[in-house]
């Protein structure tokens, strides 16, 4: 015994500080790793039995976190979120008109919705506008990263942490947080953290549209042929309308209609059923014209992709050889789908200017094809003598538009299961894994069950490090207070504040707001509830205040790229460096600090304890 500590809670200290430091000093270590390391090491030291150790891997905010990453998956892959997407930003012109009109709907979909997979989602779509318009993603993906983040802690199922707290007040005994009740903070803290944004954070972003002009510059052009079916959105409106003017790696050669070929088209050529849109551009952007609903590629005249057989095929690239048995003929007169049981989609040749019309193409040696195939035709023909070079092209999958509409469904009934309430047949279980959980889980399996995505999608969508590193966190922190550890840091922290509640709920704030800029947020909630449970049970309050101060504190990360997930996804795309994040971060965490204290302090007064 050293003054109150035995060897277990030193152990369960040292390992936790460590673990902090080896974040900060060795960035490239991966975090399950550490943290189920730390975890076998306090269990070694007796610090938790094993029973104890495994509980924080059936926690119900993490199977909740698990689901909902499955049912994020399930709306990208039948295209949910890409027509919403549309439909919000697809006719806009500038960044900040983007912002203002995407905020509204950013903070609502993550109050309701894990923020990882919003902005996984968000991020393609914003490049892809951004290619188009000319804009630079500098302008907009923080923003939107920090509207996300600003957005989860308005209710219960916005963040991972407000889940894995939920998960601890369970286990504790303590009245669990109603679906709504962190609004009380949340909502005025996400409103005026998002008007200054948009009105301060935005000016202060950098420029650098030399990212877009790179991948313009190393990009191959391709010319593509797509058809207009009768049932696509772009029918009946203009070039410009349909928002195919002005973009970027992209341009619209000519309109073919029957006997008619309208060439060049102009922003007021109003697109019909059955055109024929010749287009050149870069892959990148040919991949999200051939995602619309009823755009479908017209490589022959006699061949039609239907939807429902889109989701088996995949794109590829493959440069035709000298000993291709097809050199020399046109794609038409060779029969291409027969030989390879695939569509030639669009070629590139050189920056060559090439006919109009794909199957009048003669094929060269060199000549770079975008094709749709069956899934084997890269294990097929990688080692074929007719292909220098086969590839798959990252970041297709055809979605299930068919699906579309169950998937809206799931999410919506998902939504309508946390407002009402779990059903009397549900009750049972839900007392053991909590609302949130139950409905996650029926909504993952609904997703599967009903074919938005196959199972090898939903295996695809669980984010392994995510979870492991949650369920050994919860472990380390169930060590912390077994041990005793907590208490005597709680005793260290009350003494520090001199006992005044509302010094120690300001301490508490800002530590947990600082500490998850360097460690994940939902690493900093977890270890720091026994402690401020053991404190205000010294100071004889209830701890409410306080567990809501760490809930939202460890998840307003503005400050560093590292402390939140969804700030590290955007550093990258934005081309972003890390004082990028101090100048707009630190303005938006003494906003938000202030807004915060203010909320917690009236609406969680501070009551006796048990009162």
């Amino acid at each position: 015994m050293f003054g109150g500590w035995d060897l277990a809670a030193i152990v369960s200290v040292v390992v936790l500080v460590g673990i902090f430091a080896a974040i900060q000093w060795r960035g490239d270590l991966p975090l399950d790793v550490l943290f189920l390391g730390g975890l076998l090491i306090v269990l070694l030291v007796g610090a938790i039995t094993p029973r104890q150790a495994l509980e924080g891997f059936a926690n119900s905010g993490l199977v909740t976190v698990a689901a909902l990453l499955v049912v994020a998956a399930g709306l990208k892959s039948t295209g949910v979120i890409d027509w919403v997407a549309y439909n919000l930003i697809g006719r806009l012109h500038t960044p900040f008109e983007v912002l203002l009109v995407l905020a509204p709907a950013i903070l609502l979909l993550s109050a309701f919705f894990n923020n990882t997979p919003i902005v996984a989602i968000m991020v393609p779509l914003l490049l892809t506008w951004c290619r188009q318009h000319g804009a630079s993603p500098s302008k907009v993906l923080m923003p939107i990263s920090f509207i996300t983040i600003l957005g989860g802690i308005c209710t219960l199922v916005g963040t991972s942490t407000n889940l894995i707290v939920q998960g601890l007040l369970i286990d504790s005994g303590l009245p669990p947080l109603h679906l709504f009740e962190l609004a009380y903070a949340g909502v005025p803290i996400a409103i005026v953290g998002t008007i200054y944004i948009l009105l301060i954070g935005y000016r202060m972003l950098p420029e650098r549209p030399d990212l877009v002009e790179k991948l313009d510059q190393e990009a191959r052009e391709y010319l593509v042929e797509l058809i207009v079916q009768p049932h696509c959105h772009l029918v009946g409106k203009t070039v410009e309308q349909a928002g195919l003017r002005h973009l970027r790696g992209l341009f619209l050669v000519e309109i073919d209609r029957g006997d008619q070929v309208i060439s060049p088209a102009t922003p007021d050529d109003v697109i019909m059923a059955g055109d024929r849109l010749v287009f050149t551009g870069v892959v990148t952007t040919i991949v999200d014209l051939v995602k619309i609903p009823g755009l479908v590629p017209a490589a022959e005249l006699k061949y039609r992709l239907q939807e429902k057989g889109q989701r088996f095929r995949h794109l590829c690239e493959a440069v035709v050889s000298h000993s291709c048995p097809l050199v020399g003929q046109t794609i038409r007169e060779g029969n291409f789908r027969r030989h390879y049981n695939a569509v030639v989609i669009a070629v590139h040749r050189n920056g060559e200017r090439l006919p109009t019309k794909i199957g009048d193409i003669r094929l060269q040696p060199g000549d770079t094809l975008l094709l749709q195939t069956r899934p084997n035709f890269v294990s097929q023909f990688r080692h074929s003598r007719d292909f220098y070079l086969v590839s798959s092209v990252e970041g297709f999958e055809p979605p299930r538009h068919e699906q579309a509409w169950i998937a809206g469904l799931i999410f919506l009934g998902y939504v309508a299961w946390l407002i009402l309430g779990s059903l009397p047949m549900a009750k049972s279980l839900a007392g053991v894994l909590g609302e949130p959980a139950v409905g996650a889980l029926a909504a993952a399996i609904l997703m599967v069950v009903l074919r938005c995505l196959s199972t090898l999608q939903a295996r695809q969508a669980l984010d392994w490090q995510l979870l492991l590193t949650i369920g050994a966190a919860i472990g380390l922190a169930r060590a912390l207070e077994q041990s005793g550890a907590a208490a005597q840091i709680a005793r260290w922290l009350v003494g520090l504040c001199l006992s005044q509640p509302m010094i120690l709920l300001g301490a508490v704030y800002l530590f947990a707001s600082i500490l998850t800029e360097f460690v994940t947020n939902n690493a900093v909630a977890v270890t720091l509830f026994p402690i401020v449970v053991a404190a205000a049970k010294q100071i004889g309050v209830d701890p409410r205040p306080f567990i809501i101060a760490i809930t939202i504190g460890a998840s307003l990360s503005f400050l560093s790229p590292i402390g939140y997930a969804t700030n590290l996804m955007v550093m990258g795309p934005g081309g972003y460096t890390p004082r990028d994040y101090l100048r707009i971060g630190i303005p938006m965490n003494l906003i938000t600090f202030v807004m915060g204290m203010i909320a917690i302090s009236i609406f969680w007064p501070f009551r006796p304890a048990g009162g």
